[in-house]
This record gives C-alpha cells, sequence and structure tokens, in this order.
C-alpha cells in the first residue's frame, strides 16, 4: 500500500511505486508524532505512554520535554506520577534511562534485553566463576530487600564473590534484572542517590513478556514515524527489526526518502503540510526526537550536525522552524539562548515569546533575563 503522490506537497512520484518525501515532509510528520508542532493537551502520563518514555540520564529533561509539548503542563504533574509510581526511571532504549510509564518498565524492558546481554558481554572477563542464575537471584534479593546504591550493590555482591570484579558483578546485575531509580530520585523538587531496585518490587506487578516486535514497530511508527528499519533499529538500540516491518508491510504506507531510503508508515497518522507552520520549542539535552533516527536530517540540517553535543555532553537545544537552530541554558536568572544564524527580528520575538512561556511554566514566580549570546565557551 502506498501514499498517493498528489495529496500532500512535499510528496513526489519516486522510482518504483512508493513515492518520495522531501525533508520539510518528514519534519512536518515527525514534529506532529512528537506533539511539537501543535502542544497536547492529554495528560502527562499518556504522553510518556504515547511517546514510549522521555530519555532521561539528568532526571530534569523529561520535564522540560513534555513542558514543549504539552497545554497546561506543570512540573509537578510528572513529579506526582513518578511519585505515586506510575512512571518510573529505568535504563531500557539504548542501553540509556528513560522515565517510562509503569507499563513500559515491565513491557519494554524485556523487549530490549538482548542488547542489555550485549553489554553483560563486555564484562565477562570480570565474571569468571560466576553462575549468572544465581547472580541474578541473590542481586534481586538484595535490592527487594531493600534499595541499593550501585556502590551498595558492588559491596554486597563483592562479599558473595570475592574473585569477581566488583564493578562487572553490579553491571551484571543491572543487566539482568529490570531495576528501577527509586524516589526521591527523579522528583522535580527533591532527589538523591541513585537507588536501584526491581521493577516488579517497586510498581507492585509481575514483569510481562516481551511484546512481539510488531507491536512495537507499530507503536514507533505513531511516535516517531514515518521511519526506516534502520531508523527503528537505532532508537531500539536493536537489529533484526526487518521481519517484523516485512510483516506489516500489508498495514502500513511505504515512502522513499530523497535518499531513495524505503520509510514506514501508518496509513492514518498526521503526514501534514511541509508549509505548516512550526512554532519555536526550547528542548532539554537528549531529547529524544534528535536521538530516534539513524538519518536525523529531518530535524538537524547537515550545517549544525554536531552542534547540540561535545563528546558525551548533549546542549539543550532550540527548534526554530522544526530544525535545530540553536542551543540554551539557565545560568543562575538568565536564560543565555545561542542561534546559529541571525534570527531576524521576527523570529527573535517569536523565540522571545517561546521563552517566556518556558519560563513561566517550569519555573513560575522567578524572574528571569533572557539574552541572545554563547551557550558553548569557543
Amino acid at each position: 500500500m502506498t501514499q498517493s503522490s498528489g495529496k500532500h506537497s512535499g510528496v513526489r512520484s519516486g522510482p518504483g511505486s512508493a513515492p518520495v518525501m522531501d525533508v520539510r515532509a518528514l519534519n512536518r510528520a515527525t514534529l506532529a508524532r512528537q506533539l511539537l508542532l501543535s502542544r497536547s493537551a492529554r495528560p502527562a502520563g499518556d504522553a510518556v505512554s504515547h511517546l514510549l518514555g522521555l530519555q532521561a540520564q539528568n532526571t530534569r529533561p523529561p520535564y522540560y520535554a513534555l513542558a514543549a509539548r504539552l497545554e497546561g503542563f506543570a512540573p509537578e504533574r510528572l513529579s506526582a506520577l513518578m511519585a505515586g509510581r506510575d512512571v518510573a526511571r529505568i535504563v531500557t532504549l539504548r542501553s540509556t534511562i528513560h522515565t517510562h510509564t509503569a507499563g513500559d518498565c515491565l513491557a519494554l524492558r524485556p523487549f530490549v534485553q538482548p542488547a542489555r546481554d550485549r553489554e553483560l558481554g563486555t564484562f565477562r572477563t570480570g565474571l569468571t566463576g560466576v553462575d549468572p542464575d544465581r547472580l541474578a537471584a541473590v542481586a534481586r534479593e538484595l535490592v527487594e530487600a531493600k534499595p541499593r546504591t550501585m556502590a551498595q550493590l558492588r559491596a554486597a555482591l563483592g562479599a558473595e564473590w570475592p574473585d569477581a570484579d566488583p564493578r562487572a558483578l553490579a553491571v551484571a546485575a543491572r543487566c539482568t534484572l529490570p531495576l528501577v531509580q527509586v524516589t526521591p530520585r527523579g522528583l522535580w523538587d527533591g532527589s538523591g542517590q541513585v537507588a536501584l531496585t526491581t521493577a516488579e518490587h517497586w510498581l507492585g506487578r509481575p514483569a510481562e513478556p516481551a511484546p512481539e516486535p510488531d507491536a512495537v514497530v507499530l507503536r514507533y511508527l505513531a511516535a516517531f514515524g514515518p521511519a526506516s528499519v534502520r531508523d527503528m533499529q537505532t532508537w531500539a538500540g536493536l537489529t533484526r527489526l526487518g521481519p517484523a516491518f516485512e510483516r506489516l508491510r500489508p498495514r502500513l504506507l511505504t515512502f522513499r526518502d530523497p535518499d531513495g531510503v524505503e520509510l514506514f508508515d501508518l496509513p492514518d497518522a498526521p503526514r501534514p503540510d511541509p508549509a505548516t507552520p512550526a512554532p519555536p520549542r526550547f528542548l532539554p539535552e537528549f531529547d529524544n526526537l534528535l536521538l530516534s533516527h539513524a538519518d536525523r536530517t529531518r530535524v538537524v540540517p547537515p550545517a549544525h550536525r554536531g552542534r547540540h553535543r561535545q563528546g558525551n555532553q548533549a546542549h539543550r537545544t532550540l527548534l526554530v522552524d522544526g530544525f535545530l537552530a540553536g542551543l540554551w541554558k539557565l545560568d543562575g536568572a538568565t536564560l543565555v539562548i545561542e542561534t546559529f544564524a541571525e534570527p531576524g527580528r521576527a523570529r527573535r520575538e517569536e523565540v522571545t515569546a517561546e521563552a517566556e512561556r518556558m519560563l513561566a511554566v517550569m519555573h513560575p514566580g522567578t524572574a528571569y533575563d533572557i539574552r541572545f549570546g554563547d551557550v558553548v565557551r569557543r
């Protein structure tokens, strides 16, 4: 099944039967799925579910991610969900920490277990003589008796296996078990050390079997499509997802990107006209919008590739007209905005208005100066 090439501008006929979507068409479609073209009125928990989680190496990015996407959002709403154990922080996609709904903690974590197994393989030499099943059982008993920090887990497991590498033992426990970070870690108005227990213990429900890949493909396309097989594999940190796309092919639309890569999409998903206005948006560091495709040119112009990060350090990002266009940071009582190109008066006013809105949502009652300048020292 293919999308008619005449229905949307930005889509043209290409070789074979699949229409070609240009970069702006892909950009607007992705922004619409990501709730960034216009803000959604859906509750915070529903948004976390739709987005399949929010990247959360640091504690605050999920809050800023939802502030950019939801109308009427307040940080306390996500914090209350976390305190109530409706959402939690857990290592899942790309072997990084995400904030997920309770259901996704218990389902997506088994889905990405092959990636955790690969990570565990790099520590095998430190686990000589350690029985994996017994390690998992001992670690589970430890963290379910009381939440443990990684240092406490290393010490306790090291006492059980004194000839093994303590770090490898703790990493093995984290790779084998679905360990969540317990509150107050991750709350908006309070945090603390990372302390871990199992998702089943924290959420009061047994783990679910890993979902069928086909079901996850459909959810991924709803949040990130149109997308290629390689795009989803990049998002998940997995390989060999092609067969799931092939099984679903009769139910999906197919397109090509400007380089001829095949893209799949849900028939009823939004694909707005590329001329649809895309207001400025202030995104946190590590936002999934910038990390969930193998080809990121739908959001990151080639000229700006790599400008939003330095090594492992990512900067908070600014979208203008739907594309990465700058960086931002809070420096004391000043919001500093760096644009990669002079925005012009009208665009500067749009960016400033969005900055004022973001600050009012995230830091009500606090006065900030807004300044255009350099975020990154050169």
